[in-house]
């Protein structure tokens, strides 16, 4: 990140909503991701358990946040994530990153990231290295809206 200009680096640290979809009440991972992008000095703003696509995409907007990530383990991220994505188009927004993480089967991948979903990250993956790509990919992110 050396490259990137520092006034990106010293404004309003990155924002992320940090939400679980459908009826899957398992939110230990996603507890767990919350907390080391708080401690990495990140805003995370959690939703809980059992959210609506349009509970999920209503918070990312009223709380202006860089970057959405989905966790699910139930099996229902082909139901839930388009849904997500396309509220997020209807309502206009395109400058928010969407990765997603949980029970995520790799056939199903290749279909996850042509909705717009950048990122999909599986149990064992470290949090530093979810870390690191929601920093990867909002810093850019922010230059690109400065310049236009």
């Amino acid at each position: 990140m050396a490259d990137l200009p520092t006034n990106l680096l010293t404004q309003r640290p990155i924002r992320v909503l940090v939400a679980k979809p459908g009826l899957d009440g398992h939110d230990r991972g996603a507890k767990v991701i919350a907390r080391a992008l708080r401690d990495a000095g990140m805003e995370v703003i959690y939703t809980g358990i059992r959210q609506t696509p349009e509970m999920i995409v209503e918070a990312a907007i009223q709380e202006d946040v860089d970057a959405i990530l989905l966790s699910i383990l139930s099996g229902a991220h082909m139901a839930l994530f388009p849904k997500v994505m396309e509220l997020l188009q209807q309502n206009a927004v395109d400058d928010i990153l969407v990765a997603a993480g949980g029970i995520l089967p790799d056939e199903d991948i290749p279909a996850i990231q042509a909705l717009g979903i950048k990122g999909c990250f599986g149990p064992g993956t470290s949090t530093e290295e979810i870390i690191r790509f929601v920093r990867e990919h909002v810093y850019p992110q922010r230059l690109a809206s400065e310049v236009s």
